[in-house]
């Protein structure tokens, strides 16, 4: 019987199962016997040891892993949590009860403030069991060992556990929750490993089953038969033979163009995008810069960083997002004031207005960078609801000396009134992520209302199509910057529907540039209607396919 769930890439893996262990079991609501100071000692031990293995953890991955893996080795030593452990193990707790519900407190807490910061509960969990299990004697919880390969199969992965997988090891993913922006689905995506997420009944496989997980039909078909397999192999002999093919530019089969642009997050990571074909930058996210100062960074600083990134892509075009923060990410030099729901708050450019000096900053800065490289600098705004907040920040970049200044669509207020906002803007990049999240009214980063958070979702698409239709009357671009962008089927719908240019995260440009050549722009708009007259998500993507 096949398994169905939202496939991740067109990559397809054959192999035997292992589950992710059982997370630990509750302590008992137990105490320690009388002795306060020996149990605060063992506790103090084992957060020390956990601390000391995720660090070197993170320093033996390296990469974005390594930050990760560090954020999490901090966690297990935060001030807040032990002086918290130590109340309770001085009421009469026990070491284990003491971290499980000091964590668990934290963790509530960091839920209840939504967005950026109840994505970290879910890291904070993971470092409370790690804890609880060194306190137990026992083996941490998360990703089994095996001296063969394996698909992973989880109810879903842990940072900690998804920052060190070992790609000659697991062979693919199988998720019980999430969608296509997961975590899982992201991390998927960026080690091109073949993902299938919100798999009903995954939980239910046995341990050594054999199964082909086919992430470009998003389906899991447990004891394959001998033609399953051998079909299954020789699609991935087919990929591993492409991989060494030149890398062409993005086109429809038809010839049309369609730029494939990748999403970076630092200066470092524009030489890996280059190697994998990335055409230029789609989206610079800039928040590194500010996230981890007490102070923002001055315009010498910035104009360092910016020019080091253009430098990667010469005569290429680069998108440069203004600063994204505030409200779910505050910095205490922007807006730290508390925010019933921070996803509706001061953020963005609504936080850059308040604070105008340093959008004049970042903006100056990156004007020296343009000048300094001959890349082709585009810079954005994000969080944009209407032609008046387009207006202001246009005039200003381009009072400042900015060559291409434009927006994000990422309120769907900002689709509505697409005609005028590319009036004047330059271009419009859609954030398809916060799109999807404020149409479905379903935070992003809440697990219970995961499943809105699907941009195959037609209201989704609809407002898609008016950014594209109100681009093409204009003359102007209009691109995809969100994860969308990066799951091949639906790169085809959002061409289809007016997208200019697609960018992702580098690991996806393969695929995407694959599925595009293979239909026209007739094909493609016949795709996008098909999925624009459907009423869910599920039936958009099976329209989609079936057209």
């Amino acid at each position: 019987m096949e398994l169905r769930g939202v496939g991740v890439g067109r990559g397809v893996a054959v192999g035997p199962i292992l589950r992710m262990p059982e997370p630990l079991p509750e302590p008992a609501d137990a105490g320690h016997g009388g002795d306060a100071a020996a149990e605060l000692e063992t506790v103090q031990r084992s957060l020390a040891a956990v601390a000391a293995d995720l660090a070197a953890k993170g320093q033996k991955a390296g990469g974005e892993a390594q930050a990760v893996l560090e954020a999490a080795s901090m966690m297990a030593q935060d001030p807040t949590l032990v002086d918290d452990v130590k109340a309770r193990i001085d009421s009469g707790k026990s070491g284990e009860r003491a971290v499980f519900e000091a964590f668990g407190a934290f963790q509530e807490m960091l839920i209840g403030m939504g967005g950026y910061m109840a994505e970290r509960a879910t890291d904070l969990g993971d470092v409370a069991q790690r804890i609880i299990a060194n306190l137990r004697g026992v083996p941490a919880p998360g990703v089994p060992t095996s001296d063969t390969p394996f698909i992973l199969v989880a109810t879903d992965l842990a940072p900690a556990d998804t920052a060190l997988l070992d790609l000659d090891k697991v062979l693919g993913l199988v998720t019980r929750d999430g969608g296509p922006t997961s975590h899982t689905a992201i991390l998927a995506r960026s080690k091109s490993i073949p993902a299938i997420v919100g798999v009903t009944g995954a939980l239910e496989l046995e341990d050594g089953t054999v199964v082909v997980a086919d992430a470009a039909s998003g389906i899991v078909i447990p004891n394959p038969s001998e033609a399953q397999v051998a079909d299954a192999q020789a699609r991935i002999a087919a990929r591993a033979a492409a991989s060494g093919q030149p890398i062409v530019p993005g086109a429809l089969a038809d010839g049309t163009p369609v730029p494939l642009l990748a999403n970076v997050g630092s200066p470092k990571d524009g030489p890996a995008a280059v190697e994998l074909g990335a055409e230029g930058v789609g989206l610079f996210r800039t928040e590194f810069l500010f996230l981890d100062s007490k102070t923002a960074p001055t315009v010498a600083q910035q104009q360092e960083q910016y020019t080091e990134l253009l430098s990667h892509f010469p005569g290429k075009k680069v998108v440069v997002r203004a600063l994204d923060a505030g409200a779910d990410k505050p910095l205490s030099f922007l807006n730290d004031a508390h925010e019933e729901n921070p996803a509706l708050g001061l953020r963005g450019l609504r936080a850059l207005r308040a604070s105008e000096q340093i959008l004049l900053d970042q903006l100056t800065a990156l004007k020296g960078a343009q000048d300094a490289t001959d890349a082709d600098l585009w810079v954005m705004a994000p969080m944009v609801a209407d032609a008046e907040e387009t207006q202001y920040f246009v005039k200003l970049g381009r009072a400042l000396g900015l060559k291409t200044v434009g927006v994000m669509a990422e309120v769907p207020s900002l689709a509505v009134v697409a005609d005028q906002v590319l009036a004047t803007a330059d271009f419009v990049s859609i954030g398809t992520n916060d799109l999807t999240q404020y149409t479905l009214a379903a935070d992003r980063m809440l697990g219970s209302v995961a499943s809105y958070q699907d941009p195959w979702h037609p209201a989704v698409l609809r407002l898609v199509k008016m950014l594209g239709d109100a681009g093409a009357a204009a003359g102007k671009p209009v691109g995809i910057c969100g994860e969308a962008a990066a799951d091949p089927q639906l790169a085809v719908v959002l061409v289809g529907l007016g997208a200019t240019t697609l960018s992702m995260t580098p690991a996806a440009l393969a695929d995407v540039r694959a599925e595009l050549a293979g239909v026209t722009m007739e094909q493609a708009r016949a795709k996008a209607a098909a999925a624009l007259a459907a009423q869910t998500a599920a039936g958009a993507r099976a329209a989609a396919d079936a057209a």
